[in-house]
């Protein structure tokens, strides 16, 4: 074998590795060593080939062979070093250091970088083998032999201190001074001094060397370095600290100068740098016991936490020279801390053991018994010390506190404690302690309260920082009534103290400042003490209460927050926070917490807060018609009241909120005022149980329970106010249900009470507008008094918008205008938001009639829903409905398309019906605009309701009015036509719409006869000669189907006559004479139809029908050819009916002939395919039915037929079910059977572009499909432009195509396809491809500006696409293109909602659903960013409006529609 095929088995090998066929390349490997046993390349690719196909020893031997022959070659090495990488074999890991260790060495001339990078893997391994010493070697190694620069080395320096320093402790000594090195070389190159950086460097050098004992005197130096160059760092003197401590070096003679030096640097690093670090405090502690300040020391050592760390050092032993004096200091809790009780412990057994029976050692041991609560031990050890010291005052304190904390019995025992205590105040009269105990004993045992103050008082002037003789001192001082004494001590405190100490100083001096009303004072001194202890809950309710005093609600709930999370169970930080919610309008979030406190208990306040809010909630849900939630939160407004009543029924307030609770139902429906109450509280048999309360009930629950506030509290005047209002919702609630009865004691009853008001307090406004209220009632109507009520509340409050307002309604009521204007003008000037003033203005625009009174009604109802304004928007809709006369006008457009009046008025009037359910003309008008909205079902539900209120009422006459004829319309539109009779027949029927609906509904439930006579007597009230056509016709059509021919051409003929005829009598009268081939009748007709004018549509089809057939009659075969031609060019000059030429063309032939309309059969229905006329549209005329008939007729010939008669035309079909057969298998899955199919057809003709790009696209989507779809290679994309390219007249597979790089991500390529597309389908005069093009290449820009890469590019092109759409005819998808580019935009403008409710809207005139659904999808986006609830729940309204139909239901039968088919 020559070096040529040497090479060239190598290559081979190259390229199979290259394309991952391992084992092909070993053998060409395999051929290479047969004849170059030595070859380094083979050898490597057999390793590498090894390694892939998992072969690790044959993969190690090949590169082992190939190192031998090439030791200097880096390849070898690199493959070892990988292949042990991923191993997981012990030897290989083993091996893996040496070969980094070669690999280094080749490196470290070639390629620094990968030098380093294997490196820092071989560090990994050291490291991982906690080989510390080849860490250090191999990063120093490193280090010196890369020529960097001084911030490339420190980096490496600074890399090897964090190797190294976590595990310096187990490193040996040579580790550990190349780890001392390293940090002294990365200071040194350190540039920037002093920082952070550096200064995190010097600490963790310090901490480095604090582990190494050997190293005191650089950790001493290091530490003065660091301390000098940053003062403020505490790291450094916490190191000297704890190495000090640790090692005992504060008694060693020879470092006296390092002791007193550090002892300062404590006391300052205490007062500046940490104050609550342990090693200071301890530090401090021992040289306080050495300056013999054993309270000082003592204070000190217990902060320390190194009890345990020097149990064993000298440091001990020092402090147990001190003795029992040091223990003395420690208070009565912190002898139960474990730390106090172990040094206790120790030096009473140590000083017992070197001095036996000595007092301080007895005494030690009584203090071990007292912190291990072993009482009577303590008392014998104390007392066998006195007797050793009878004159030790400090015994007998000892054994007086003992005595305290045994016990109330021995308490009281005056030869206990109080004999003890006062011997030791009399032996040692400046002992604070003593004095404070007897402050103890005086208070709660003696009950004397001066004695106590005078001790407490003796006891912290004698020790300043005794927090519970001074908080004893002034609490005293304030219950005797001496606040000057209390505050000059609280001050005195409070002047000296420094930040974060003296708590309970800072606390009283707040609370005192609280009562007197000094809220910011308060707030300032209870902040200080929760400096002092931030974990005090008591004091965060306290600075909460200030708050909230201050009127700081959002302050005040996080106080409250705070106090209720460090103590859980504290009841009243929750009550509080839940009543600042309430205060802030949170009801619902405070109902929830008020309920977190009844679970723990039935907390009066509680039950209070939680009534009210849910009454709150119910009048939140009242505003929005919500009358069933509302009255639930009624009913358990009630329930939780009735629980706190039973609790507390003294209290006014309650009774006063459960009678609001009875009254608020007033608003609601008295159908749905049905509420259960406890027997109790109705007085109802059985008490235990619940009852059921109508609405006059509940007014009447009310009306008893302000009599029972009132009785509590007989001067308020507002609960007479509100029982006399009570007493008028009664009255107007029977006047509502029981007219007949006498409302009038009611009345007077109202009116007296409100006087009492008044008389009360006369300066009330809300007194006299209810005074002016119950004036103006049914029953009362005493006019100039309540004018009069109104004025004086004007004047009582100027800003009283309802005062003004009522004023307004009476001026109105009265009928004088212009007062009355002027007074709802004013009401509107004080509070523009306000809806009743708007109302009065709309009446007043009504009243003279303006035109804006509906614009008034329309802002009436925007502002908030009210029944009088929403009745009156509902009234003026519907009236401007019914005037058909107006439909094309400015006024039409702008009231009720552009504002949406039709839904926005169904939806309020609702609401409204919701809430008055007695209200017949309501429930007609919201029939009507259900009706309108083509909701039948809710249309013919109001409908029903509004008869049989009108049956149920003494105005029975309404029912033969004209608007009450819609529940048959509706009943009808439903399919439900023997109900249609049923209704229709129970009521006179006199209009023409009336009998015409019953004739209807007659003729669709076969009932002829009847039918006829309902049509005679709609002919004899028939007005115009278009009705008289109408009925004319559907009887003539009626006759016929009975059979009487020569009748329904006497009609016929009759209708025709008229001055007013309708085209569907001529064509009935035409297809008469054709059927029974009358020509001279036919022809005669046909004449006075065309006289009409041309129709569209259908209309042309039946026209051009009609006329063939009478030429075809009359022999003309020519003109029949003629006619179908002009119709056919007729309805293509129209887009929308493109194709549909065709469609008329082969029916008019199949007319014409049957042996001539088979073939035209088949052109007709491929047609109707291509024009979409498919079942859903037409049942009977459709695609598949017409093909289905040309298949009938001439099975298996049709087919060969086509080819000899035009062979491009077949051709043509052939190509396109070819396409329909594989669009249906690639849909179905079978790609394998779409792809043979291609691949058959191109066996027989393989240069057809049209199969060929066919199997391009079966080919493409499988890719697509597969896990390789994500990345379609370059090659297919070119082969996949080649195929389509090759196809001059698709325009279709340029779309595909465009998907096709869409969906690669290439979205300059689709944009250049779907402008090759938009080009051939203007140079093939394509429409509808234009169209399509169009608005595909508008989606592929908008699509990057909905994800946000809104550039000016895309954006522009989506515009310019959607613009040229529109300018080609009307396009809801363009339309849809631009709104979302403006939603893209700008969600929250304005300009984005317009666009997106024209298209919403626009579905309601016929508009597609699925477009209408996408954009009521994006507005309801854009009023959620805009946080607008109320369009939000409209627009929710809307969309279960839409979705249920797609077309606009009409007011009126249409004539046509009389008609019977």
């Amino acid at each position: 074998m020559s070096s040529k095929e040497v090479k060239a088995e190598l290559k081979s090998a190259r390229e199979a590795i290259k394309n991952k066929e391992f084992k092909e390349a070993l053998k060409h490997c395999k051929a290479v060593l047969k004849l170059e046993k030595n070859n380094y390349n083979a050898w490597v690719f057999i390793g590498v080939a090894a390694t892939e196909l998992q072969q690790p020893d044959q993969a190690q031997t090949a590169y082992r062979k190939a190192t031998e022959l090439e030791p200097e070659q880096l390849l070898a090495w690199q493959g070892l070093a990988n292949l042990y990488e991923k191993s997981d074999q012990a030897d290989f890991k083993a091996e893996l250091p040496k070969i980094y260790q070669k690999l280094i060495t080749l490196y470290e001339i070639s390629d620094k970088a990968k030098c380093l990078e294997v490196s820092k893997k071989l560090v990994e391994v050291y490291q991982s083998e906690k080989n510390y010493l080849q860490v250090a070697r191999v990063w120093r190694r490193l280090i010196q032999e890369r020529e960097a620069e001084d911030l490339e080395l420190l980096e490496l320096w600074k890399e090897m201190t964090r190797l190294l320093q976590d595990t310096v402790e187990d490193q040996d000594n040579e580790t550990q001074q190349h780890l001392i090195s390293a940090f002294e070389r990365a200071l040194q190159l350190m540039i920037d001094v002093p920082s952070e950086a550096h200064r995190s460097l010097s600490q963790d050098y310090i901490k480095c060397l604090s582990k190494l004992p050997h190293e005191v005197a650089k950790l001493k130096e290091v530490c003065d370095a660091t301390l000098s160059r940053y003062p403020t760092h505490s790291y450094p003197l916490e190191a000297l600290s704890e190495h000090y401590i640790r090692t005992g070096q504060f008694r060693s003679n020879e470092v006296n100068g390092i002791k007193k030096k550090t002892h300062n640097i404590v006391k300052c690093w205490m007062a500046k740098l940490d104050p609550n670090n342990s090693h200071a405090h301890f530090g401090l502690g021992i040289k306080a016991c050495q300056d013999k300040k054993y309270e000082d020391a003592i204070k000190s050592i217990s902060l320390g936490e190194f009890i345990n760390t020097i149990k064993n050092s000298q440091m001990f032993s020092d402090l147990l020279q001190y003795g029992w004096r040091l223990s003395k200091f420690f208070k009565l809790e912190e002898c139960f801390r474990p730390e106090v009780k172990y040094i206790m412990q120790e030096m009473q057994s140590e000083l017992l053991s070197s001095h036996p029976g000595s007092v301080e050692g007895l005494t030690l041991k009584g203090l071990v018994h007292v912190a291990k609560e072993q009482h009577k031990q303590a008392e014998e050890s104390f007392l066998e010390a006195l007797s050793g010291s009878p004159d030790n005052g400090e015994l007998f304190f000892l054994l007086g506190r003992l005595f305290w904390n045994m016990g109330e019995e021995v308490r009281r025992d005056r030869s206990k404690a109080h004999t003890h205590l006062l011997k030791a105040a009399k032996l040692d009269p400046y002992l604070g302690s003593v004095f404070r105990f007897l402050g103890h004993y005086y208070r709660e045992v003696a009950k004397d309260q001066g004695r106590a103050r005078g001790c407490y008082k003796r006891a912290f002037e004698l020790d300043s920082s005794d927090a519970e003789s001074g908080a004893a001192t002034v609490d005293l001082s304030m219950e005797q009534g001496d606040m000057d004494s209390a505050l000059t001590v609280l001050q005195s405190v409070t002047e000296r103290a420094t930040p974060g100490s003296a708590k309970w100083a800072w606390m009283r001096r707040g609370l005192y400042h609280l009562k007197i009303g000094q809220h910011q004072q308060a707030i300032a001194d209870l902040q200080a003490a929760l400096r002092a202890d931030p974990q005090d809950w008591v004091c965060w309710e306290c600075l909460g209460e200030a708050y909230l005093n201050r009127r700081s609600f959002t302050a005040a709930l996080k106080a409250f927050d705070k106090a209720h999370t460090l103590q859980p169970t504290s009841i009243y930080s929750l009550y509080q926070t839940a009543a600042i919610k309430q205060i802030l309008g949170r009801f619902k979030e405070a109902a929830a917490e008020y309920r977190q406190i009844l679970e723990q208990e039935d907390y009066v306040p509680a039950l209070k807060g939680l009534g009210e809010c849910l009454l709150a909630l119910a009048r939140s849900a009242l505003d929005d018609y919500l009358d069933g939630r509302a009255v639930d939160l009624i009913q358990n407004a009630i329930h939780y009241l009735f629980r706190a009543l039973k609790q507390r029924p003294d209290l006014s307030c309650l009774w006063k909120l459960l009678g609001d609770a009875c009254t608020t139902s007033r608003t609601v429906s008295p159908n749905r005022a049905k509420v259960l109450v406890p027997g109790a509280l109705y007085g109802m048999d059985p008490l235990d149980q619940g009852h059921t309360l109508d609405q006059r009930q509940l007014l009447t629950l009310g009306e008893r329970c302000f009599g029972r506030a009132l009785k509590l509290m007989p001067e308020a005047p507002s609960l007479w106010c509100d029982l006399g209002l009570n007493y008028y919702h009664q009255s107007r609630l029977l006047n509502c249900l029981n007219p007949e009865e006498d409302q009038q004691p009611l009345l007077e009853k109202a009116m007296q009470c409100v006087k009492k008001a008044i008389m009360l307090d006369s300066a009330n406004h809300t007194y006299w507008n209810a005074l002016g209220v119950v004036s103006m009632a049914k029953g009362i109507e005493n006019f100039a008094l309540a004018q009069h009520c109104f004025i004086k509340s004007v004047k009582a409050e100027s800003n009283n918008v309802v005062a003004w307002t009522n004023l307004g309604a009476l001026y109105l009521k009265k009928g004088n205008i212009e007062l009355s204007h002027e007074a709802f003008k004013i009401a509107q000037s004080l509070e523009p938001l306000y809806v009743n003033c708007w109302i009065g203005q709309a009446l007043i625009a009504e009243s003279v009639g303006s035109y804006d009174t509906m614009d008034l009604f329309r802002h009436t109802t925007e502002l908030s829903t009210h029944t009088e304004g929403v009745k009156g928007y509902a009234y003026w809709v519907c009236s401007t409905l019914l005037d058909r006369s107006n439909r094309d006008s400015e006024i039409y457009l702008y009231n009720i398309v552009q504002m949406n009046a039709v839904s926005a008025a169904q939806v309020a009037l609702s609401k409204y019906t919701e809430r008055i359910q007695t209200d017949p003309d309501a429930f007609i008008m919201l029939g009507y605009l259900n009706t309108h909205l083509q909701l039948k079902k809710q249309a013919t539900e109001a409908y029903r309701r509004a008869v049989e209120l009108l049956q149920a009422s003494p105005h029975t006459d309404k029912l033969m009015q004209n608007n009450v004829f819609f529940p048959y319309v509706a009943v009808s539109d439903d399919g439900q036509w023997e109900e249609a009779v049923r209704i229709y027949s129970s009521t006179p029927l006199e209009e023409l719409h009336d009998l015409i609906g019953l004739a209807l509904a007659y003729f669709r439930i076969g009932r002829m006869p009847e039918s006829v006579q309902a049509y005679e007597k709609a002919l004899a009230v028939a007005s115009s000669e278009k009705e008289k056509a109408c009925i004319l016709t559907a009887l003539a059509l009626i006759q016929h189907r009975l059979g009487n021919i020569d009748h329904a051409k006497t009609l016929l003929f009759k209708c025709s006559m008229l001055k007013e005829p309708v085209s569907e009598s001529l064509q009935c009268l035409c297809s008469l004479g054709l059927v029974h081939g009358d020509v001279t009748l036919a022809s005669a007709t046909l004449t006075e139809l065309l006289k009409l004018g041309e129709g569209v549509g259908g209309a042309v089809e039946v026209r051009c029908l009609l006329t063939c057939t009478l030429l075809a009659l009359q022999g003309n075969y020519s003109g029949v050819h003629r006619e179908a031609a002009r119709a056919i060019h007729s309805i293509n000059r129209k887009c929308s009916y493109f194709h549909q030429g065709g469609a008329v063309a082969g029916s008019v032939a199949c007319h014409a002939s049957l042996t001539l309309g088979k073939r035209a059969l088949l052109y007709s229905g491929v047609n109707q395919l291509a024009s979409g006329r498919h079942s859903g549209e037409d049942r009977r005329r459709n695609a598949l039915k017409t093909i289905q008939r040309a298949v009938l007729l001439c099975p298996g010939k049709l087919m060969k037929g086509l080819q000899a008669e035009d062979g491009l035309l077949a051709q043509a079909l052939e190509g396109w079910v070819l396409q329909q057969t594989v669009t249906g298998l690639k849909q179905s899955g079978q790609y394998d059977q779409a792809e043979t199919l291609c691949s058959q057809v191109l066996s027989v003709s393989p240069e057809h572009p049209v199969v060929l790009l066919r199997l391009r696209q079966v080919q493409c989507e499988r890719l697509l499909l597969s896990d390789a779809g994500n990345c379609v290679p370059p090659a297919v994309l070119d082969q996949l432009s080649a195929a389509v390219m090759a196809n001059h007249t698709s325009v279709s597979a340029w779309h595909w195509l465009a998907e096709v790089y869409h969906s690669q991500g290439l979205l300059a390529q689709a944009s250049v396809a779907y402008r090759q597309s938009l080009q051939l389908a203007s140079q093939l005069g394509d429409h509808i491809g234009k169209i399509s093009s169009l608005l595909r290449l508008a989606l592929l820009a908008l699509m990057p500006c909905l994800a946000g890469v809104c550039v000016s590019e895309w954006k522009d092109l989506v515009l310019e696409a959607s613009t040229e759409v529109l300018k080609m005819g009307s396009s809801p998808v363009a339309l849809l293109f631009q709104a979302l580019l403006q939603f893209s935009i700008k969600m929250g403008a304005r300009e984005t909602r317009r666009l997106l409710e024209k298209i919403v809207y626009a579905s309601a005139s016929g508009g597609s659903e699925t477009i209408a659904s996408v954009a009521r999808w994006y507005l309801l986006r854009h009023l959620h960013a805009k946080d607008d609830l109320e369009l939000i729940d409209v627009s929710n309204c809307i969309h279960s409006l839409y979705s249920k139909t797609n077309e606009q239901l009409r007011l009126v039968l249409p004539l046509s529609d009389l008609i019977p088919m």
